[in-house]
């Protein structure tokens, strides 16, 4: 398996670069996200994942290991190939990905172009319990993608709250009420902070 490749950029494009190591150029392909984080300098460190099929070696590269990491645990899943992964990681962030599996969250991934709400739902049953062990998560409610909560707790951090212990406060606030507004939610919070 080739871990890195590190080595002079020869081409870069939104879908791969080329990168030269040792006098052999490597076709890399790459997300979006990638592309957006390769800095324009000659010499460029990559991570790589090598795909091996009867018909073809394909190497896909990842500025980050954790971006790597994400798509390694997309295409575990039955109906998931490198392509829509690749696909899922040009729409998304690693973290907005991570997250969303997390969550829950069928309407983020079923936004991704490709996939569809039985897709989408067979990425969360498959990965999510593995990414709350991987990143060491709590438990995420299906309500974390509520906006009056995101602002609730952006909120009590200006205010010099940890978001940890905000968050556990803002969502037994939202499970007593879920119709509560960013005012509401934040003179709950401070109650019980």
């Amino acid at each position: 398996m080739i871990h890195h490749l590190s080595g002079k950029l020869i081409e870069k494009h939104p879908t791969h670069v080329v990168i030269e190591c040792g006098g052999v150029g490597y076709f890399v392909n790459i997300s979006l996200n990638t592309y957006a984080a390769i800095p324009d300098e000659e010499h460029l460190r990559i991570y790589t994942h090598l795909q091996v099929r009867e018909d073809a070696h394909t190497l896909f590269g990842f500025y980050t290991l954790a971006e790597r990491e994400i798509f390694r645990l997309l295409i575990s899943v039955s109906g998931i190939g490198s392509s829509t992964a690749r696909t899922m990681l040009s729409s998304m962030t690693p973290g907005q990905v991570r997250d969303a599996i997390a969550s829950g969250d069928v309407p983020a991934i079923k936004a991704v172009k490709g996939i569809g709400a039985k897709t989408a739902q067979r990425v969360i049953l498959d990965l999510r319990d593995k990414v709350l062990k991987i990143y060491d998560l709590d438990e995420v409610s299906p309500e974390s993608n509520n906006t009056n909560k995101e602002e609730a707790l952006s909120a009590l951090e200006v205010l010099g709250f940890a978001r940890k212990s905000s968050e556990k406060v803002v969502d037994a606030a939202l499970r007593q009420d879920p119709s509560l507004s960013v005012e509401g939610i934040i003179k709950s919070a401070l109650k019980n902070l």
